[in-house]
């Protein structure tokens, strides 16, 4: 069987610290580029004849979309996987489908539960293993919203995002982002979901601070952003979650405190009248449409660097 070629050494994308400061500037600078020929019909396929496989534990709506989509997009192909019509939800070890699967295609996205599960597909693949959302970390997502907010308002050097709930996946891989790009990360939670001090290490408050009070969080934020208060895997804490979180419900008046051009996220599905209000996500300072497609376009430029390195604009 013919060796497939990788361009340099392989390169795995499982948290968002696993890129340099400069090949996350690289990425968001190719996604500008991807997305720019996308809007304007002209075709980019830099992955011609490449094939993506995705793995599926959790259900997901966006995270196949885009990178389905995207995977065509660039000019290659797509297999489709989840664990009721593989070897993966019976008594294949991991490690033994990363082996198989990894000699038959490109590239590998899997959206999982535990980290430590995708990491041991990675450490026995071939080919870029990418993470499309682990209990731990979402690291597609952040790269999403930040190319998203340069979008709207510019660098995010020196800026604010404040995290308006539960220490979750999201909010740990924004701390990740924060460490590496040069923001302040504002994190409110109620008392019994704040972040873990083991997993955080000890950042100074140039780049993390917790607050108990959610607006206080918001005061000065160049972005507010949040999610669902019960995440997937957690359903059976939602009635007690609900009660919670019941003080951290993003509203026009945390809006009103931000910077007066701060922008509202979300990494959806939202259920306005809990994490969000209709008023703020519907409002005129969201911008999560533009966040959930942009999901494609810096997917897209994350497989090329993954698989062919980086390329001359």
């Amino acid at each position: 069987m013919d060796a497939i070629v990788q361009a340099g050494p392989l390169r795995h994308f499982l948290q968002f610290r696993d890129f340099s400061h400069d090949e996350i500037l690289y990425v968001l600078d190719r996604a500008r580029l991807i997305k720019d020929k996308f809007k304007r019909y002209q075709p980019h396929h830099t992955l011609h004849d490449r094939t993506l496989a995705m793995v599926f534990e959790k259900a997901s709506t966006r995270t196949r979309v885009s990178f389905e989509a995207g995977m065509y997009q660039l000019g290659g192909s797509v297999i489709h996987l989840t664990t009721t019509d593989s070897q993966l939800g019976r008594s294949e070890p991991i490690e033994d489908t990363a082996r198989v699967v990894s000699r038959m295609v490109d590239i590998v996205m899997i959206r999982t539960f535990e980290q430590t599960r995708l990491e041991r597909f990675a450490s026995h693949s071939r080919v870029p293993v990418i993470n499309g959302l682990t209990n731990e970390f979402h690291p597609c997502q952040i790269l999403a919203d930040i190319f998203t907010f340069i979008e709207h308002r510019g660098d995010i050097k020196g800026k604010t995002v404040a995290w308006i709930g539960d220490a979750n996946n999201m909010a740990y891989t924004w701390l990740q982002a924060a460490e590496i790009l040069g923001f302040t990360l504002h994190v409110s939670a109620p008392n019994g979901y704040h972040l873990e001090a083991d997993r955080t290490g000890n950042p100074n408050s140039s780049i993390l601070r917790e607050f108990d009070d959610p607006l206080e969080a918001c005061k000065g934020a160049h972005l507010v952003t949040t999610d669902v208060w019960t995440s997937m895997g957690y359903e059976d804490e939602n009635e007690e979650r609900r009660k919670a979180f019941a003080d951290w419900r993003v509203d026009q008046e945390m809006m009103d405190v931000a910077d007066p051009n701060a922008i509202f996220m979300h990494c959806l599905p939202a259920h306005r009248g809990e994490e969000v209000t209709g008023e703020v996500i519907d409002g005129p300072q969201s911008v999560v449409w533009d966040e959930a497609e942009n999901r494609l376009h810096v997917q897209k430029a994350l497989m090329e660097f993954l698989i062919l390195g980086p390329l001359e604009a």
